[in-house]
């Protein structure tokens, strides 16, 4: 079952006859919790680059190996990343070129936040010089 985006519900296939209707709204928001942490993130941002071994990426990402095999689990149990092996050898990479456009599109919007945020700083830091001359 479709509807517009506004107010889409997926039809969501879970085995067998079970079928459940979920909000595109809430499959949105499991999406984005799935991607709420900075391990997780780190790792797309790794494989937007290029596929990567899990050893490539233990350095890069700073976490323990059976920590960073946990994140790798959580993304691939949501399907954002896909396993390849070479010998004895686990490669990962995105499933999607969405998902680093993705983090493009939310590093765009932080730099614009943050850039805001350093303007608002540096009109308070003049209109308080201005106010304490003598500081």
């Amino acid at each position: 079952m479709r509807r517009g985006l506004a107010g889409a519900t997926v039809l969501l296939w879970r085995g067998g006859d079970d079928a459940m209707s979920t909000p595109l709204y809430q499959l949105k928001a499991e999406f984005f919790k799935t991607l709420g942490h900075p391990a997780r993130i780190r790792v797309l941002e790794l494989l937007s680059e290029r596929e990567h071994a899990v050893a490539e990426m233990l350095p890069m990402v700073g976490i323990e190996p059976a920590h960073l095999s946990q994140q790798l689990a959580v993304l691939r149990r949501a399907n954002l990343v896909v396993t390849r092996k070479g010998g004895s050898t686990v490669y990962y990479s995105l499933t999607s070129p969405h998902i680093a456009e993705l983090l493009g599109v939310a590093r765009t919007i932080l730099s614009g936040v943050l850039a805001g945020q350093a303007e608002l700083l540096a009109d308070l830091q003049a209109a308080q010089a201005e106010a304490n001359p003598s500081s």
